[in-house]
C-alpha cells in the first residue's frame, strides 16, 4: 500500500452510474502511479450488474467501494425536512466530512465529467483553512439572470460563486464549522430551487473557498478563456450531455473514453435513442431555469429578503441600502451614517502636538483605556484580526510617513494600531486624522477617546486647520506616523476601495514624507454578531512606501501618489477576493476619474 492515500468520492443512482463508470475511467487512465487512491460510490441503490462494471475499473493502485448512504440518512433523519433533498445524490456530497471522520481531506467529483489531468496534483493542493476548493461557476459569471439571481437572492457575488461538481473538501473544517448543522438549519428555513445544494453550500461557504485554477473545471458553456486542450477536467453541466447530444460541446473527450468502457453500447443507445420530443423538453426546461431564477430574484420573501427581514438589525440592513444607492449615484465622499451633531473646532480649543501635562496624563490613560477596550473586543470575537501581511513594508520604514486605509468600520483604526505595535517602532509615535464633530460633540466613553487618543481632528475653520497643517508637518519631521482615510467616507463593512481624495496626499508631498498603503480585506467569520451580520474577520495589508518624485510640484507629486495608492488597492482587492473591481456608478464616469487622474 502507497504512504499517501487519496479518497476521491462520487454519488450517483443506478440509472447514472454508466456516465460515472466513464467519468473514472479517465481518472484511472491519466493519474500518477505514485499513490493509492480509495473511490467511494455513494448510492442509495445500485445493481449487483453495475457494481459488477464499476468494479473492473479497481487496479494495484484504485480500490473501489461502494458505500451505501441509506443508514445515515436513517440515522438523521430526525434533523431533515419532510422534503425529498436528502433522496438527490446531489446532496451526498454534503454528508462525506461526517461519515468519513477519517479523512481531513477529500475530493468529490460529479459523473457528469472527464478528467484529463491527474487527480494527484489536485488532491495534494495546500488549501489552508478554507472550507473547500473550487472553481467558479461560469454560468453566474456570463448570464446577468443568474449573476443577479446569486447576487439578490443568495447573497453572494457572482464571481465569487462556485460549481460544486467538483470540490475539493476540507473536512476538518467541514466538521469544525458545522456545515452539515449549517445546511440543515437553512432546509428547513429557505428552499433553494434554482441551483439547490448549490445555492445552500456558497451560502454556508461564503469567504471561505480556495479558488482552484478553472482548469480544474471547464464548465461546457459559455467562453473559455484558454484552449480546451489544457481543461484538467471538463464537465458537462446542465443539457449539454453527450451522451443525449451528437453535436454536443467536447464531446469528443466523453467518447474518447467511453469507447474503452464496458458501458460503451450502453451510452451509445441513449444517444441514439434520444428523441427530439426530449431535446425540446430539455430547450424548455432551459428556459424554465432562467425564468425561475428571474422569479425568485422579484418575489418579496425571497432568501436574502426574508434574512433581512426576520434576522438582522433593520437599521443595518438600511445602511446597506443606502450603500447600494450612493454608489450608483457616484456620492462615495459621503457618510452614510450620521455622525453626532457637530459644531466648529475653534483654534484656540486645541494643541495638536504640543501638549500640557494634563493633557498628556489624560493621553496616557486614553490609550490604558483604549488597549483595555481593544483587547476585550479581540477577546469577545467583535473584533477579529486574522493575519497581517507585508509587515516588513513597515519595519522597513525609516522616517515618519502618511498611512492611508480603507475606512469601513469605528474600529478600524485599531487593527492599524495594532498593525504599528507589531512593527516594532517603539520610537515612533502613531497619530490618526479624525472628523471635526467627532471631536467636538462625541459623547461618553468614545468621546474621550477621540479626544485623547493621538488624534488629529479636521476642522471647518480656517485657522483650526493652518494648526493642523503645521502639526502633521512638525509629526512627518519627527517620523511619526499619521493615519488618514483618502476615501473621506465611512461605508460599513464596504468592500471595494472607493476613490480617493488628494489631501492625505498633498501633507505627504508637501513633508516630503513616503505614503504608506494600507488595505484591509474583510470575510465572514462563523461569529454572529448581535445586528444579525457575521462579524468580520480582517486581513491587513501593507503595501511597499510610495515615495514623492522629486523635481514636481506638490501638487503632482500627491496625484501621482494618490493614483499609485488607489492601484495598490485596486490589485488587492481584486486578489483577494477573486472580483474584478467595478462601480455600478450610471452616468458620467468623470466623476470617478477625478480622484484618481492619469499621470502624463
Amino acid at each position: 500500500m502507497k504512504e499517501t492515500i487519496i479518497p476521491i468520492f462520487y454519488a450517483c443512482d443506478d440509472a447514472f452510474v454508466k456516465y460515472t463508470v466513464v467519468s473514472m475511467y479517465s481518472m484511472i487512465h491519466n493519474a500518477s502511479k505514485e499513490y493509492k487512491y480509495v473511490l467511494h460510490i455513494l448510492h442509495t441503490e445500485i445493481s449487483d450488474k453495475m457494481k459488477d462494471i464499476v468494479s473492473r475499473l479497481a487496479d494495484d493502485n484504485f480500490e473501489i467501494s461502494f458505500v451505501d448512504v441509506n443508514p445515515y440518512l436513517q440515522s438523521i433523519s430526525d434533523k431533515l425536512p419532510l422534503r425529498d433533498y436528502y433522496s438527490k445524490t446531489t446532496y451526498y456530497r454534503l454528508f462525506i466530512a461526517e461519515m468519513f471522520p477519517q479523512y481531513s481531506k477529500a475530493l468529490y467529483i460529479d459523473s457528469d465529467t472527464v478528467v484529463l489531468g491527474d487527480v494527484s496534483r489536485l488532491y495534494l493542493t495546500d488549501i489552508k483553512d478554507a472550507y473547500l476548493g473550487a472553481c467558479h461557476e461560469q454560468a453566474m459569471v456570463q448570464t446577468d439572470v443568474f449573476g443577479t439571481y446569486v447576487e439578490k437572492v443568495v447573497g453572494v457575488s457572482r464571481y465569487n460563486f462556485f460549481n460544486a461538481g467538483l470540490m475539493l473538501i476540507n473536512c476538518e473544517q467541514f466538521r469544525l464549522h458545522f456545515v452539515l448543522d449549517k445546511f440543515i438549519d437553512y432546509l428547513h428555513y429557505y428552499n433553494f430551487v434554482v441551483t439547490q445544494d448549490e445555492d445552500y453550500l456558497n451560502l454556508i461557504c461564503k469567504d471561505h473557498v480556495y479558488w482552484l485554477d478553472q482548469r480544474w473545471n471547464t464548465e461546457t458553456f459559455g467562453k473559455i478563456e484558454y484552449p480546451i486542450e489544457q481543461a484538467e477536467m471538463i464537465h458537462y453541466i446542465m443539457n449539454n450531455k453527450p451522451w443525449h447530444y451528437e453535436d454536443c460541446l467536447y464531446g469528443e473527450f466523453f467518447w474518447k473514453y467511453a469507447r474503452q468502457t464496458q458501458v460503451y453500447d450502453e451510452v451509445l443507445a441513449v444517444q441514439r435513442s434520444y428523441s427530439d420530443e426530449k431535446k425540446a423538453r430539455d430547450a424548455k426546461a432551459g428556459e424554465k431555469l432562467l425564468e425561475l431564477a428571474v422569479s425568485e430574484t422579484n418575489r418579496e420573501d425571497n432568501f436574502l429578503n426574508r434574512i433581512n427581514r426576520d434576522k438582522r438589525d433593520k437599521d443595518r440592513v438600511e445602511i446597506l441600502h443606502k450603500i447600494e444607492q450612493y454608489e450608483r449615484e457616484g456620492r462615495f465622499d459621503e457618510d452614510v451614517e450620521n455622525d453626532p451633531p457637530g459644531r466648529v473646532l475653534m483654534p484656540d480649543e486645541i494643541e495638536y502636538v504640543r501638549k500640557t501635562k494634563s493633557e498628556k496624563l489624560k493621553t496616557k490613560f486614553a490609550f490604558k483605556m483604549a488597549h483595555k477596550f481593544v483587547d476585550g473586543l479581540i477577546e469577545d470575537k467583535k473584533l477579529i484580526i486574522k493575519e497581517i501581511k507585508g509587515i516588513e513594508n513597515f519595519n522597513g520604514l525609516e522616517r515618519g510617513a502618511v498611512i492611508t486605509c480603507n475606512h469601513f468600520n469605528a474600529f478600524d483604526s485599531f487593527a492599524i494600531q495594532l498593525a504599528y505595535e507589531a512593527a516594532n517602532q517603539p520610537n515612533r509615535s502613531f497619530w490618526r486624522v479624525i472628523r471635526e464633530g467627532n471631536y467636538t460633540s462625541f459623547p461618553g466613553f468614545y468621546g474621550f477617546l477621540m479626544r485623547h487618543c493621538n488624534t488629529l481632528p479636521l476642522s471647518s475653520n480656517v485657522d483650526t486647520m493652518k494648526k493642523f497643517f503645521k502639526a502633521i508637518d512638525e509629526l512627518l519631521e519627527n517620523g511619526d506616523y499619521v493615519l488618514f482615510y483618502p476615501e473621506q467616507s465611512m461605508w460599513w463593512n464596504y468592500r471595494k476601495p472607493k476613490p480617493l481624495k488628494r489631501g492625505a496626499f498633498l501633507c505627504a508631498a508637501r513633508s516630503a514624507a513616503p505614503v504608506l498603503p494600507c488595505f484591509i480585506t474583510m470575510k465572514d467569520s462563523d461569529v454572529m454578531g448581535e445586528d444579525g451580520f457575521y462579524v468580520q474577520e480582517y486581513t491587513i495589508h501593507i503595501s511597499p512606501p510610495i515615495y514623492p518624485q522629486q523635481g514636481l510640484t506638490h501638487r503632482r507629486q500627491a496625484e501621482m501618489m494618490m493614483k499609485k495608492n488607489y492601484e495598490l488597492w485596486k490589485e488587492i482587492y481584486e486578489a483577494e477576493y477573486h472580483i474584478p473591481l467595478s462601480y455600478t456608478t450610471s452616468g458620467n464616469m468623470d466623476q470617478l476619474k477625478g480622484f484618481v487622474p492619469e499621470t502624463e
